[in-house]
């Protein structure tokens, strides 16, 4: 598929425009970044990884009722997705205690929560992405009391969804970072990605980390714990 115009650039990502006027062209970067920026560096593969983690997951999610962006994997570190007009909103999930949370609150790491937590976060680097509830996102009419609801019960039903697909994979969710964004008709769908650079995953077993926390903790064998969590969701198939 023939890219137009660079539209965008982030972190992770590279969005361009294609000749289907309803519909960019995403190309995942092997780019990483920690501490809103203030760590950078590159983990090699990557970008084919979250590509292919992200295009699994999303089709699964299609067929369990999840509306999403996504309309196919173009090539290894290319997919063409919906134009959606992106809430500016991060949509957290916690399973179990870690990162910012357990700071927070003074939990230990790695304590089970008693039900799952979903936590809203403003997009602003400028600001260091703030926690923020739901009040401030009504005032600074970010979204809809309604469109707040529901973000919130996505999130709720894409952590039913995949903790149980991940349990079977030997992989602990202990949370992970949603964006959604809304059509030209009005509906909300997932966007962004799904993948070790937005999840803590963890071996069911033995804890260890296998995500992008190996990167921000200077753990070493970042790039083989990303292969492995791409080699266990493929493992028997997934689609």
């Amino acid at each position: 598929m023939e890219r137009g115009k660079m539209v965008y650039e982030g972190k992770a990502k590279r969005v361009y425009e294609v000749a289907q006027p309803d519909a960019y062209l995403v190309e995942y970067k092997d780019d990483a970044t920690a501490f809103n920026g203030e760590k950078r560096g590159s983990i090699a593969g990557k970008g084919e990884i979250n590509n292919r983690l992200s295009a699994i997951f999303f089709q699964m999610l299609e067929k369990r009722g999840v509306r999403t962006h996504f309309l196919g994997h173009v090539s290894a570190r290319e997919m063409l997705v919906r134009r959606v007009r992106i809430i500016p909103l991060e949509v957290v999930t916690r399973n179990i205690a870690a990162g910012s949370l357990a700071k927070r609150l003074g939990l230990e790491e790695g304590g089970k929560l008693s039900s799952p937590v979903v936590e809203f976060y403003l997009k602003d680097d400028a600001l260091g992405d703030p926690l923020i509830n739901r009040s401030h996102a009504l005032a600074l009419a970010i979204a809809t009391r309604e469109q707040m609801d529901e973000l919130e019960q996505s999130a709720l039903m894409v952590n039913e969804i995949l903790r149980a697909f991940l349990l079977e994979k030997g992989l602990l969710l202990v949370d992970f970072k949603l964006e959604y964004g809304v059509l030209p008709d009005g509906r909300i769908v997932l966007a962004d990605e799904i993948s070790p650079d937005t999840c803590r995953l963890w071996d069911v077993n033995t804890n260890e980390k296998l995500d992008k926390d190996r990167f921000r903790r200077d753990l070493g064998k970042v790039e083989e714990a990303y292969h492995e969590v791409l080699s266990r969701v493929e493992a028997g198939g997934t689609l």
